[in-house]
C-alpha cells in the first residue's frame, strides 16, 4: 500500500509538470502585477520588469511572435516577442499564460496606426474598417522575456 502511495503522488506530480509549456527564459519574478493595473497607469510601469498572468485570447498565426492574455477583470494586453526568438503555440487560445517580461510602449500616427491595426486584423484573419483609427495611438505591452503556458 505504502509503495501505491508513492507510486500515485509520482504520477501526480508528473502529470503536472507535462501539463506546463516552458517558453523563453525561466520566470525569476514570484510577484504578480493585475493586467488592470498595467492598463489603468501604464506609463508607471514603462521599462518595468512585471509577471502577468491570464487567458490566451489569440496567438499570432504566422510566427507565434505575440499572444494576447486578458485577466479576470477583462482586461488585456498583448504580449510580444523578437520573431523566432519564442513561438507561442498557435493552439494556445483558452489556455492560462503566467508571463514575465518588461513593458513597453509603441507611438503611432494615425496612418502608421492604421497600418499596424490592418496588419494584426490580417494575422487574426478578422476584418478592420480603417475609419476606426481617427487619430494617432499608443500601444502598451509586455515585451515577453519567459512563458509559462497551461
Amino acid at each position: 500500500m505504502k509503495y501505491l502511495s508513492i507510486l500515485l503522488v509520482l504520477f501526480f506530480i508528473t502529470s503536472l509538470s507535462l501539463a506546463q509549456e516552458k517558453y523563453g527564459n525561466e520566470i525569476t519574478l514570484s510577484n504578480k502585477t493585475e493586467i488592470s493595473e498595467i492598463k489603468s497607469a501604464p506609463e508607471e510601469y514603462l521599462g518595468e520588469k512585471v509577471l502577468v498572468e491570464g487567458k490566451i485570447l489569440s496567438v499570432c498565426q504566422n510566427m507565434g511572435c505575440w499572444m494576447e492574455i486578458a485577466d479576470e477583470k477583462g482586461e488585456k494586453i498583448r504580449v510580444k516577442v523578437k520573431d523566432g526568438e519564442i513561438v507561442f503555440p498557435k493552439d494556445g487560445a483558452g489556455k492560462t499564460a503566467l508571463v514575465e517580461g518588461e513593458v513597453y510602449k509603441i507611438e503611432l500616427d494615425e496612418e502608421e496606426a492604421k497600418d499596424f491595426y490592418e496588419h494584426m486584423a490580417e494575422e487574426s484573419n478578422q476584418e478592420f474598417d480603417p475609419s476606426t483609427v481617427t487619430g494617432p495611438v499608443t500601444i502598451y505591452q509586455v515585451k515577453g522575456s519567459g512563458a509559462v503556458i497551461n
